[in-house]
């Protein structure tokens, strides 16, 4: 009984280095750094598959890390593949539940693909989290202001009479 005073005070003490220490972004590797390097100078560059190939090592060589899913996802949200962005965003939730970039990326990707109502609940979820006025709420408002991107459209091929001809 008379160590139970000491007992919980080690514990709190053990408990705060342990959230404290939980919360502060670890580094990359340093392959995977000079790899998320390159990704972040292709993207720059507008070489979207380049970053893409990048981050993608980057994260064979360091699979911890959760910036670069981040990155990862910005890249494919860049390249118009909002489903694999929003894929991305999803396994950094699942390993950083109240990751503000994470959700916020989401819920852009959501209002690009056009799921105004899931974005307009990650835009929620973010409220709570960070308030109206953070940058993250912000960027998710804007987002689904804007609504679904419009798609890409493809070359369609139209054939001249005599080509139609030659072809039959």
């Amino acid at each position: 009984m008379r160590f139970a005073p000491a007992a919980a005070a080690l514990s709190l003490a053990l408990a705060l280095t342990a959230s404290v220490s939980w919360s502060q972004e670890r580094a990359p590797a340093p392959r995977a750094a000079t790899l998320i390097a390159e990704g972040d100078a292709a993207l720059q560059r507008g070489e979207l598959q380049q970053a893409i190939d990048a981050f993608e090592a980057a994260l064979a060589v360091d699979p911890a890390h959760t910036p670069t899913l981040l990155r990862l996802a910005e890249a494919a949200r860049a390249d118009r593949m909002q489903g694999k962005a929003i894929a991305y965003y999803r396994e950094a939730l699942a390993r950083e539940p109240r990751n503000l970039a994470a959700l916020a990326g989401e819920g852009e990707a959501l209002a690009e693909k056009g799921a105004i109502e899931k974005a307009r609940a990650t835009l929620a979820k973010v409220e709570s989290l960070c308030g109206s006025d953070c940058p993250e709420t912000r960027k998710v408002a804007a987002a689904i202001a804007t609504g679904r991107l419009q798609p890409v459209q493809t070359a369609e091929v139209v054939l001249t009479e005599e080509q139609k001809a030659q072809v039959n």
